[in-house]
């Protein structure tokens, strides 16, 4: 069972944020005048993804007004795949949530589901693009770069995977995923990136790099030909600067998952799940024997997509699940087991007694545990006093103090967080 005290640890990361991100953005896009490629009054296509990136809405906003000053009419779309249960609206309504919307952008957002074909790469998979963005003179993305949950590659997330995954909506979703489990995902990204880029569409992306903190710590402008190539040195910078948990665990407390967090609900490197929710798959990682989350995070609206990568969550949490973008987002992907739902308890303290039962210790005092907000805040988390000695040699942690651990009249923990 949880010990009644634990240390709060805090772990030191450098603060990389950019001072003012609209500025930045305004200015690399001067930098690499794309606008002088094009005609003035070009309609340019701004594919959005989605995903808690920082700063997207006031990226967005720096980009729409770069064209617009530049006599362009630019539009946003959304390019990110079966996101917003693969519908026009759900996925205008992501963007929404983050802010992009025609009345604070300064122009419209076409939110359309249909698609053009693009004819094939040579391993013989179709390639789409969103309808509305092939109309367009101009394409243009704004990206996070980062690593993905389910591979390791020179590529992961970033420009070439929403050039392909992102903006061939639920069909080129579901096609690449499916061929990515057979030539692998980032084999897949590649060609299938080149291949859009060979229909002449494409003029550039916006790539933006996140912190161990989540902020915006750069932005870079990649014209078409150098989409790649920005692709690859972003992703060995950002993982450079990935946070994780300081040491090994027997159980992992979560306090949310959801989409706004990660792709999976749960960053699965951080966790260390693989895209099959296999245990602890990426070498150089802390191992986490066992994982309990206990909530679904309101700003994932009931997708909860990440959930079969836990050993135990809580009643509550499988109530709040919304199954048709969760089923959709499962399909899409291919991977039907991340959407198992695990053994689930009414309180808490269930919960964590069950689970801790199976973490392979005999003396229940032995069992090592950590606690969460959720994956994307790693800077302060709670650790069992057991782990106390072997934090000693880490540099970047600082244990704080200790702390009671505190229940409330239902058996469920009050966070610390």
């Amino acid at each position: 069972m949880l010990p009644s005290r634990m240390l709060l640890v805090r772990q030191h990361s450098p603060d990389l944020r950019l001072p003012d991100v609209r500025r930045e953005a305004r200015q690399q896009l001067e930098d690499a005048d794309l606008a002088a490629r094009l005609r003035p009054g070009a309609r340019v296509a701004i594919g959005v993804g989605s995903r808690g990136i920082a700063n997207i809405a006031d990226v967005v906003h720096s980009v729409v007004q770069y064209w617009r000053d530049r006599g362009m009419s630019p539009f946003v779309f959304p390019a990110m795949g079966s996101h917003g249960a693969a519908t026009a609206e759900g996925q205008a309504n992501v963007l929404a949530r983050f802010g992009i919307v025609e009345a604070s952008i300064g122009c419209p957002v076409i939110s359309r589901i249909d698609v053009v074909s693009l004819g094939r790469t040579a391993e013989g998979i179709d390639v789409f693009m969103d309808a509305a963005a092939h109309a367009a003179d101009a394409v243009m993305l704004v990206a996070r770069v980062k690593w993905h949950t389910n591979f390791d590659g020179a590529i992961e997330s970033g420009l070439m995977k929403m050039m392909s995954i992102g903006m061939g909506k639920f069909a080129g979703a579901q096609t690449y995923h499916a061929y990515g489990q057979r030539l692998g995902l980032e084999q897949v990204i590649r060609s299938v990136g080149r291949r859009v880029l060979q229909s002449g569409k494409m003029i550039g992306g916006v790539a933006l790099l996140e912190d161990a903190h989540h902020n915006t710590a750069k932005v870079e402008v990649a014209a078409a030909e150098c989409m790649e190539q920005c692709d690859e040195r972003s992703l060995a910078l950002v993982k450079s600067w990935m946070a994780k948990l300081p040491c090994d665990l027997d159980v992992l407390i979560v306090d949310e998952m959801g989409k706004n967090i990660s792709g999976p609900g749960m960053d699965a490197k951080v966790v260390n799940r693989g895209p099959n929710s296999e245990y602890n798959p990426w070498p150089g990682l802390p191992r986490v024997a066992r994982i309990f989350v206990r909530d679904l995070a309101r700003a994932s609206y009931g997708n909860a997509v990440g959930i079969g990568m836990a050993d135990v969550t809580t009643d509550r949490l499988v109530r709040e699940i919304d199954w048709e973008p969760t089923r959709v987002n499962a399909l899409s992907s291919g991977i039907p087991s991340r959407i198992r739902v695990p053994v689930h308890f009414s309180t808490d303290r269930d919960c964590l007694e069950w689970v801790a039962a199976t973490a392979g210790k005999v003396d229940p005092a032995a069992v090592s545990y950590g606690w969460i907000r959720n994956t994307l805040g790693l800077d302060r988390l709670a650790l069992s006093v057991n782990l106390r000695a072997g934090l000693d040699g880490i540099s970047n942690v600082e244990i704080e103090g200790e702390f009671e651990v505190a229940w409330d009249a239902s058996g469920n923990l009050v966070s610390p967080f």
